[in-house]
């Protein structure tokens, strides 16, 4: 009896292995996984950012002198954005979770992890837009600013093109996108050479897949790595991929993004990006109505950058 059991066991995880297989569409999220991740007790989570003084080369001073007046303190500037709610909805008949399924149990738990993973790239998507913050109402949805709402101060674009407007509080407004032209080495050394001049300590170049490729062309200082350690025997191969970009002020790592716009080059900097969430991730039994089962997956978040001077963008990038 034991092992006519055990084969059936057996044969049942590997019918399951396969099925998952059959699914190949992506669910990696480099962004949110780089991300910091914390909470917020608002719908408008907020935060303050400030910059030093430019250096003063005039700082000299006569010995024993007095001090008559001081400057007036810089106040620093409150920033904040709001919380997106996402969700994902189940229904399944009763019939479908009852009767044999090939390669899994219930059909419900496959249809809830399914959802859960296309809510999570859709909030990859969102987080990398550019789309500006929305208070809301009765009839319309909360929007996050998403990054092309924030970043302002270390980039370059083209023409027609223009950064987003703001001075406190959440960006009502995405950049303004410019004509389209080649990604090139040059750009990026702009825009890592005006994140170095405000002080960003940026550390990973995040690109689409087409602009990956341009990366992989450019001609200057690189690392072109790949681990054939643990091949045996092992095999003669050809690099044409970049995984480290070294430059004059920074090393990058280069990582390609499925869900980002194309268009947008991102030079980032983990420590100065987080996921704020109200609602962390979590499925909810709905009503039964009729016959079948529904859940909803939800999550309500926002996207916090600590200060926007620390992160780059080379915007306005051929897509093909």
């Amino acid at each position: 009896m034991t092992a006519p059991l055990l084969l059936v066991v057996m044969a049942l995880v590997s019918t399951a292995e396969v099925t998952e297989r059959y699914n190949i569409s992506p669910t990696d999220t480099p962004f949110s996984t780089m991300a910091g991740k914390g909470s917020m007790s608002a719908v408008f989570h907020e935060w303050q950012t400030e910059v030093l003084e430019p250096p003063d080369t005039g700082n000299a001073h006569i010995e024993g002198d007095d001090i008559a007046t001081f400057p007036a303190a810089t106040p620093t500037v409150r920033v904040g954005n709001y919380s997106q709610i996402m969700r994902g909805l189940v229904l399944v008949s009763k019939t479908l979770d009852a009767v044999d399924k090939a390669g899994r149990n219930t059909e419900l738990a496959h249809q809830v992890m399914k959802v859960g993973k296309e809510v999570k790239r859709d909030s990859e998507a969102i987080m990398l837009e550019n789309q500006g913050a929305d208070a809301g109402s009765s009839s319309t949805a909360r929007l996050l600013a998403s990054l092309g709402a924030w970043v302002k101060t270390n980039t370059d674009f083209g023409a027609t093109g223009a950064d987003p407007v703001y001075t406190n509080g959440a960006p009502a407004a995405g950049r303004t996108d410019g004509t389209q032209r080649p990604f090139t080495e040059t750009i990026l050394q702009v825009v890592l050479e005006s994140c170095f001049i405000n002080g960003a300590e940026v550390d990973t170049l995040m690109v689409g897949p087409f602009n990956k490729q341009v990366v992989s062309q450019f001609q200057g200082i690189a690392t072109r790595n790949y681990d054939l350690s643990n091949v045996d025997p092992r095999p003669t191969a050809v690099i044409a991929s970049i995984d480290v970009y070294v430059g004059d002020f920074y090393t990058l790592r280069v990582i390609p993004n499925r869900f980002q716009r194309e268009r947008d080059a991102w030079v980032l900097d983990s420590d100065m990006v987080s996921i704020r969430a109200l609602r962390p991730f979590n499925t909810t039994p709905l009503a039964t109505t009729g016959d079948a089962t529904k859940r909803m997956l939800i999550v309500e978040h926002t996207l916090r950058v600590n200060n926007e001077a620390g992160l780059g963008l080379a915007a306005d990038l051929d897509v093909a």
